[in-house]
């Protein structure tokens, strides 16, 4: 079984600042990056003009080990707690089914596992513990 884990820092509207950030503070090199607005068209999901230019993600490349770095969507309540994630990576949906339903036992769904534009099995899911897990099925 194939699996990554990595952090993930999702903020509200500064990611782009603090990409640049760690840029300079930790030589991170930036490997990815996204805005909403660079996003394909999906009538699903749509955000608000001013939302276009938020980072909708990006991949940070520090050393050996990598950082995923976001702005929330427009309206998604950010706390002390949720700002952290861990994001699991796995090779197929019935992987991250697994991994999904075993963390959401006693804990809560923010989002059920489905298929979106960049997944083809992406779900996020608050385990019995407060901690916040993005379970990510890499397109084959």
């Amino acid at each position: 079984m194939s699996l990554q884990l990595t952090p993930f820092i999702l903020l509200d509207g500064t990611a782009a600042e603090a990409i640049a950030f760690y840029e300079h503070a930790l030589s991170a090199v930036v490997v990815f990056k996204q805005t909403f607005g660079e996003a394909p068209e999906d009538h699903a999901f749509s955000f608000p003009d001013e939302a276009r230019d938020r980072i909708a993600h990006s991949v940070l490349k520090i050393g050996d080990a990598e950082l995923f770095v976001a702005d929330s969507e427009p309206g998604q309540p950010l706390q002390q707690g949720n700002l952290i994630s861990i994001c699991i990576s796995v090779e197929n949906v019935e992987q991250a089914k697994r991994l999904f339903d075993a963390l959401k036992e006693g804990g809560q769904v923010n989002m059920p596992l489905q298929e979106v534009y960049f997944s083809p099995g992406y779900g996020v899911v608050t385990d019995k513990f407060g901690a916040v897990f993005q379970i990510f099925t890499k397109r084959g």
